[in-house]
């Protein structure tokens, strides 16, 4: 009993001191900012370490494309990445990383036809990538804890899944269903763990492209309501012209927070330059 009351007040101190310490404004020590500027100030600064994070989206949507994004800018700022890609290698990865960072269509650096701008956009965009804290590996291995193994030697701040429903779980349950849900549970525990922001795609099983509202809902994720139970913050993916041609702006897109365990909901704007495969704030975008 007097250890847990010892734990209880050294934690009640550094909070205290946190508190009289930290400037007006500034996040606290252990956020990990997107540097979406919009996104940050949502989520009070920024993704917090011990924290998992779910961004789900329809197929199509941006979402891999999104986690990316953040994870780039997350390491620019100076915070360790690790990048779990469960559907690409790690040049794949960097050729998207590349285009959206140049601004130079995916297919013409596939296939090389670039112009001078675009080759030295390029050049440039290779500089800035080549010394980011950003560690890239693949999501194989038979047990959750294989999968991930490979991040701690780099002592990460923020770690990405994409996706959850590649990723192993714990022990081999009777249903994808469990399995999956098991992989959130232990994501949740091995953020606490670790004391590392953690954020997973995920893909949406019983989400209805043609419903009234085809915008992501909590429900949407499924997975035995384990991403609803287990997430810190939930943000989901949606872009109107998927659903509705011709009827909303191209590239729009909302980002919907839709579960934040210590703030507010609501929803950012967003628009995507499919072209590039590059998000940007609308309300304050990068220059």
């Amino acid at each position: 009993m007097r250890a847990r009351r010892r734990v209880r007040r050294d934690s009640l101190t550094n909070l205290v001191h946190q508190v009289d310490t930290l400037p007006p404004g500034e996040a606290a020590p252990d956020t990990v900012p997107t540097r979406f500027p919009s996104l940050d100030r949502v989520l009070g600064g920024g993704f917090r370490r011990r924290d998992l994070v779910v961004l789900g989206g329809d197929v199509g949507s941006g979402k891999s494309a999104l986690a990316l994004a953040i994870a780039l800018r997350s390491a620019d700022a100076g915070h360790r990445v690790a990048f779990f890609s469960g559907e690409m290698d790690e040049d794949r990865l960097m050729e998207r990383a590349l285009a959206l960072e140049a601004r130079v269509e995916v297919d013409s650096v596939r296939s090389a036809t670039l112009n001078e701008r675009e080759r030295a956009a390029i050049g440039a965009a290779a500089l800035r990538l080549r010394d980011l804290p950003l560690s890239v590996f693949p999501l194989v291995g038979q047990q959750f804890d294989d999968a991930l193994a490979a991040a701690w030697a780099d002592d990460p701040a923020l770690v990405v899944v994409d996706y959850v429903q590649l990723l192993p779980p714990p022990s081999p349950r009777l249903t994808q269903d469990e399995d999956t849900a098991a992989a959130v549970r232990a994501l949740k525990a091995l953020a606490l763990d670790r004391q590392v922001a953690c954020l997973a795609v995920a893909q949406l099983p019983r989400h209805v492209a043609k419903r009234d509202d085809p915008r992501p809902s909590l429900d949407d994720f499924g997975i035995l309501g384990a991403v609803k139970q287990h997430a810190d913050i939930v943000l989901g993916v949606y872009r109107e012209e998927m659903y509705n041609p011709g009827g909303g702006v191209e590239g729009a897109t909302e980002l919907i927070v839709a579960k934040n365990r210590n703030g507010p909901t609501g929803f950012i704007d967003l628009y995507f330059y499919q072209h590039w495969l590059r998000f940007e704030d609308m309300l304050d975008p990068e220059r």
